[in-house]
């Protein structure tokens, strides 16, 4: 294990409390080789501890701004369908996961239209950047100076509770002080690649998600019995079948018997896993306890910019490059950016679903703004265009002779176990039905994502574009990525 990180944000905030007028500190305190600890909200993060050395759970940090009234000129874009709920009334979302690179996007975008957001974050992603010598394309500042930037520019507050969603009784007092109407969950380890680094992160993974989700459907049973639950899944539940992938369900006639059953699942890695047990406990949920929920099994999401994060420089949202958080599209732009052959893995022909993260933060207003029923869980695949990593590579070498940029591409052995040539055939109409209105790949959106690459190639680590996990590599026995 890389380092040990300890945060310190001494801040505690009652209901109705102002923000501390003074900075807040978040500051690394200490760094060592063999051991990773992340003290916020009693939370331990035990499965990136090493045996020898656990953290010390001794204090809760909750962090908030303080809010404003709602004016009557900020209400909720009324083009979508609108539920039962009252008009007069904003709804209130809880974003988990609100610092990530979907999160913090979203928040910005749910608050710009109105809503009236809270953000729930562990800052446990900002910790991998630290843990594995990581480090975002863009400068991203600290979330509390994010929010108050926004507050600044726009007048909007959005709350914020620093905390880990494992622990429920954080979980607990942040739902009983914001009362969301709806939650938006990406508070998950969403890499499959740090899924499959050691035995730790696997573990980490698994218990992070599926117990968090677990924890956030009894805290919706216990405390928010209406609220609905827009969460995060990814394509990836469904692997790549020989067969046309449906939203969520399938129609299946069986010694003349026909029945509509979830999709089967053939997750390929401890993080897609995650997310069909994920699904499963949803589901099961919303049939015993009557919770409302959504699906979004989001395909590959590329892009940084939206009208929100474009309005100042720390607003800035985070752009992965690495081989271990980057996907494929961003990652490619960033490796013609500095004259990196594009790594194709394997013969290339891997095809997914991928979407313009403008189209992730519509895609969940549209969702909010269209509840599911109570007892209802629906299943909604995310994405607007389907490519395959050959198609994405021929796409950014085009792009780069536009700019004069000489792309080569190179095949680098397969990290994963996956087809890489297969039929692929997925469904994704619901949300066009509700109004998606979709960025579709175009010469001059990918021209503007390869030109903001190029404006930061500066910041690129080099050493970060190789992949450095395989799937058949990984161990019980603790380690760091070579950097």
């Amino acid at each position: 294990m890389a380092h040990l990180l300890s945060t310190s944000c001494p801040l505690k905030v009652a209901s109705g409390c102002k923000l501390n007028s003074k900075p807040l500190s978040c500051d690394l305190v200490a760094f060592r080789t063999s051991s990773l600890s992340l003290q916020t909200s009693k939370s331990r993060f035990r499965m990136l501890v090493s045996n020898s050395e656990r953290s010390k759970r001794n204090y809760t940090t909750h962090a908030t701004t303080l809010p404003t009234s709602w004016q009557a000129s900020n209400e909720p874009d009324t083009n979508f369908r609108q539920s039962s709920s009252e008009h007069s009334k904003p709804k209130r979302v809880l974003v988990i996961g609100g610092d990530g690179y979907c999160g913090w996007a979203t928040a910005l975008h749910l608050s710009n239209k109105g809503y009236e957001v809270a953000i729930v974050d562990s800052l446990v992603r900002r910790l991998f950047d630290h843990q594995l010598g990581l480090d975002s394309l863009t400068p991203i500042t600290s979330i509390h100076n994010r929010i108050r930037c926004w507050k600044s520019l726009t007048g909007k507050t959005i709350e914020l509770y620093i905390g880990d969603v494992c622990d429920f009784e954080f979980l607990s007092e942040t739902f009983k002080s914001f009362e969301p109407n709806a939650v938006v969950h990406f508070g998950e380890q969403r890499s499959a690649p740090f899924s499959m680094i050691d035995r730790s992160r696997a573990v980490f993974t698994q218990n992070n998600n599926v117990i968090g989700t677990l924890n956030v459907l009894f805290a919706i049973k216990e405390f928010s019995e209406d609220c609905h639950l827009v969460k995060l899944g990814t394509m990836g539940e469904y692997g790549t079948p020989n067969i046309d992938i449906e939203e969520g369900y399938i129609s299946i006639t069986h010694n003349g018997r026909t029945d509509t059953l979830p999709y089967p699942k053939q997750a390929s890695s401890f993080y897609h896993l995650s997310k069909v047990h994920d699904s499963n406990n949803i589901a099961f949920t919303c049939k015993a306890w009557g919770i409302r929920a959504t699906d979004l099994n989001q395909g590959v999401v590329y892009g940084v910019r939206t009208d929100e994060t474009e309005m100042h420089e720390e607003l800035y949202n985070r752009f992965d490059y690495d081989g271990i958080f980057g996907t494929a599209l961003n990652r490619f732009c960033v490796q013609a950016a500095v004259g990196h052959p594009l790594t194709v893995y394997g013969k290339g022909g891997q095809t997914r679903g991928y979407l313009d993260i403008r189209d992730t933060v519509q895609c969940v207003e549209l969702a909010i703004a269209n509840p599911a029923n109570p007892g209802e869980f629906r299943v909604f695949n995310q994405f607007t265009e389907q490519f395959s990593v050959n198609e994405l590579a021929a796409l950014v070498t085009k792009a780069g002779e536009k700019v004069g940029i000489d792309v080569q591409t190179m095949s680098v052995p397969n990290p994963r176990v996956e087809a890489e040539e297969h039929y692929y055939n997925a469904k994704h109409t619901k949300l066009i039905e509700l109004g998606l209105k979709p960025h579709l790949l175009s010469d001059s959106l990918l021209d503007s994502l390869l030109n903001f690459a190029i404006q930061f190639k500066d910041r690129v680590d080099i050493k970060q574009i190789m992949p450095s996990v395989s799937w058949r590599k990984i161990g019980v026995k603790t380690r760091t990525v070579a950097a």
